[in-house]
């Protein structure tokens, strides 16, 4: 399923994102707020320059025990963030952040822009009705236009049936 199909991406509310130069102070009160738990940096344009997690702000910020009222959030950012665009498909980014050990995943549009954010919690919290209404849409698909494995199943079946009901009037109980 691509990122933009899903029920959950849909219903987001916008990615909080933040300039570079606010101060950690700024993004901790807001991420305590907003009870999230990484902010995106963006630039003036909305692009992408990194992330701050709550990973870095132990990592980075706590354990070297720096004053949050002056400390700029590109200081401890993480700078190689990866992306995603709507079309990509929701399971390759799942494995590509299960693999990378990564949390959270902006959603950026065709000029690179920020529109959205996924948390692996999102993936997962998928409901049984998401999950439902994506296997009636599959098998729709699927039976909308036969496959030539349903057309063989059918012959077969169909076959079957004949032959049984032949042989069955030709065996006689004594």
């Amino acid at each position: 399923m691509k990122i933009k199909d899903r029920p959950n991406f849909a219903n987001k509310p916008q990615a909080f994102a933040l300039r570079g130069e606010e101060t950690v102070a700024t993004a901790v009160t807001t991420m305590v707020e907003r009870n999230i738990g990484s902010v995106v940096i963006v630039d003036a344009d909305m692009k992408v320059q990194g992330i701050v997690t709550e990973r870095d702000l132990l990592r980075r910020f706590i354990n070297q025990k720096l004053n949050p009222q002056t400390t700029p959030l590109s200081s401890i950012m993480s700078t190689h963030t990866k992306t995603a665009r709507l079309d990509d498909d929701d399971m390759k980014c799942l494995q590509l952040m299960s693999d990378q050990r990564f949390r959270h995943l902006p959603i950026v549009d065709e000029n690179d822009r920020l529109i959205g954010i996924l948390s692996q919690g999102d993936f997962i919290a998928q409901t049984w009705q998401d999950l439902l209404l994506l296997v009636r849409k599959k098998t729709e698909e699927t039976f909308r236009k036969p496959t030539v494995q349903v057309v063989g199943a059918l012959v077969l079946y169909t076959i079957a049936i004949i032959v049984m009901s032949t042989l069955w009037e030709g065996f006689s109980f004594r």
